[in-house]
């Protein structure tokens, strides 16, 4: 618990993400933010939100096909939300769904290293995150 101004204390939860990689030649390793997966346990929130700056993806790989990028972030915004099917796996708690989010892989989507915090709104810093890390 912190003091806000106030003097109110307000809970602070622990959290976890992962920034989401657009990584358009993979033997290049370069990349571009697309989004931050963030996962708080205490809250049961698992949740990604993503900003597609496609000038800049341009800049990096001209032709990139962003269609095809936008449908993998869909993917991740299903596989947050507990979808399943349709190649979507079948991992039930939101632990395991940010665990399989947050595996090294090599394709054109993804995951930065996994990293921590606390937050009193896993929603907003959510938006914040994505503000600071990606937009």
């Amino acid at each position: 618990m912190v003091a806000e101004p106030g003097g109110d204390p307000v809970t602070t939860l622990p959290y976890q993400y992962v920034v989401v990689r657009a990584v358009p030649r993979v033997d290049r390793e370069e990349f571009v933010n697309v989004g931050v997966v963030l996962y708080c346990q205490q809250a049961s929130f698992l949740r990604c939100a993503w900003a597609v700056d496609e000038a800049r993806l341009a800049a990096l790989a001209p032709g990139l096909p962003t269609a095809e990028l936008r449908a993998a972030l869909a993917v991740i915004d299903d596989v947050c939300a507990g979808r399943e099917g349709g190649g979507r796996p079948r991992l039930g708690r939101d632990g395991a769904r940010f665990g399989w989010l947050a595996a090294p892989r090599s394709t054109i989507v993804q995951p930065g290293p996994v990293h921590g915090g606390v937050c009193a709104d896993p929603d907003a810093e959510l938006s914040r995150l994505v503000d600071l890390l990606v937009r």
